[in-house]
């Protein structure tokens, strides 16, 4: 086996780590240890939503809808991707939210790839 070399199934591996395939968050001997960008195969029921706003943004981010209804809020203005194929590209400095509308997957490529984003625990919606 090649330990350079990863297997897996989106679905099962982003539920062992909130969405997320690829990023610096992964073991650096981990094929997926990235701190150019990273991935996300979120999965959102319907009525799913972000606790609270991302601010100071540092990144540049891709989302791609893969199925259902997914709204991203940016201050004065919220785009909804309604059709699978449907995306948003937003940049650094870009304070944002999200929505689903529908039960959803969503493809997010963000870069690069640096810590200080994730919603601490306490701070998360039970579910």
């Amino acid at each position: 086996m090649n330990d350079s070399v990863y297997v897996g199934n989106a679905g099962k591996d982003a539920a062992l780590d909130r969405g997320w395939l690829l990023g610096h968050f992964k073991d650096a001997d981990d094929p997926r240890h990235s701190e150019a960008l990273e991935i996300k195969w979120g999965v959102h029921p319907k009525g799913d939503e972000r606790s609270r706003w991302v601010e100071g943004e540092e990144r540049t981010a891709l989302q791609v809808l893969v199925s259902g209804r997914f709204r991203v809020e940016f201050p004065g203005r919220s785009v909804t991707l309604r059709e699978q194929g449907d995306y948003v590209v937003w940049g650094p400095g870009v304070d944002h939210s999200w929505f689903a509308e529908e039960e959803s997957v969503v493809l997010t490529v963000r870069w690069p790839s640096v810590p200080g984003y994730a919603v601490p625990e306490s701070d998360r919606d039970p579910q």
